[in-house]
């Protein structure tokens, strides 16, 4: 697979009106990312499922059973909408439904990554989304921005476009930021935290997932549709917000090990520790103050600092509950340096 990989993420506001698919934006999506397919291996990440299908039940409310029942309606109006318009470009297209434990058992994650190298040999662009219909409330993505940036993370791609109804970031006086070199507490200030009223995701989401992107190596573009060949001037960095690489990619596997696992344990270091890790070496059982949150081998946890501040995620190598964080056995190592992520 030589090409480099595009992720792009439509929002429900970017795709519906008036709780319909708007099919005049479908078709511009086609038209660019039919241009796009010849530079890029292409992802699209689509909500639109239950802005689509809520229309179809009655005195909807929002509730979660009406959400997933509404997507179940809207998926394949979704996917067929999708595939009429990619057609006359000679593209098919095929439809990735999602669940976390996807992203968070390794070896789905790269099933999930051998299909979607199949289909692009084949020259079908995968559409993903959330599968809202059996998803567990407990699994679920937070909203499609993290569907989206897992899959660009986690595939390594090199540029990430987030479609909105937004222009981009706004700063204080409503205007366009172009270019962002680093996603902080200043710029995350800026961001509006309403959503629009068929989406989940807002500009705080966005934002806190293209700040992961840009520091695991994925440039990231935060855009909308309205003008002509939007899509286009959005890869060239000409439209929208531009946030730039912070960082460098860690390696497909280590990348996935960031963003993809289900974080089920949590430790507390001292210094010494921290700064042992910080330098690249393996996380010692001496070093640590406080099992806060138990777990087994194999399974990935987040380490904290003295200040309670986040600063690694690990892949258990052992064990580990609050009786064996008690007993600081001598060079018992519970991740090996392999296995630790910097934050």
């Amino acid at each position: 697979m030589h090409k480099p990989v595009l992720v792009v993420k439509f929002g429900s506001s970017s795709l519906t009106s008036n709780g319909e698919i708007d099919e005049r934006v479908v078709l511009e999506i086609a038209r660019q990312t039919a241009i796009l397919q010849r530079e890029y291996n292409i992802v699209i990440v689509s909500s639109g499922a239950v802005a689509a299908g809520k229309r179809h039940l009655k005195n909807y409310r929002n509730s979660l059973v009406e959400r997933k029942a509404a997507a179940a309606i809207g998926n394949p109006l979704l996917i067929r909408t999708y595939g009429q318009y990619f057609k006359p470009f000679n593209i098919e297209i095929a439809q990735s439904l999602c669940e976390r434990q996807h992203f968070a058992n390794r070896n789905q994650f790269l099933q999930l990554k051998s299909t979607y190298e199949c289909l692009w040999r084949n020259n079908v662009i995968p559409i993903a989304n959330e599968n809202d219909v059996v998803s567990n409330k407990e699994l679920k993505f937070s909203d499609n921005d993290e569907l989206a940036t897992l899959i660009a993370v986690g595939f390594g791609a090199k540029k990430m476009l987030f479609a909105t109804s937004v222009g981009g970031v706004l700063d204080a006086e409503d205007n366009i930021i172009d270019k962002i070199d680093k996603i902080d507490k200043n710029i995350l200030s800026l961001a509006r935290d309403e959503v629009s009223g068929v989406g989940l995701g807002g500009m705080t989401s966005k934002l806190n997932f293209a700040r992961i992107a840009t520091r695991l190596g994925t440039e990231v573009v935060i855009f909308n549709m309205d003008e002509e060949d939007g899509l286009l001037k959005a890869e060239q960095g000409k439209k929208g917000t531009l946030c730039t690489v912070q960082g460098e990619r860690l390696g497909l596997r280590r990348n996935w090990l960031a963003t993809g696992s289900l974080i089920t344990g949590l430790v507390k270091v001292d210094e010494g520790a921290k700064e042992a890790l910080l330098n690249r070496n393996s996380l010692l059982a001496v070093g640590v103050l406080e099992v806060v949150h138990q777990f087994e081998e194999g399974e990935v946890f987040h380490i904290i600092d003295e200040e309670e501040k986040v600063f690694a995620i690990a892949k258990a190598k052992i064990d580990f509950d609050k009786e064996a964080g008690q007993r600081k056995t001598k060079n018992l190592e519970i991740a090996h340096a392999n296995d630790i992520i910097i934050l």
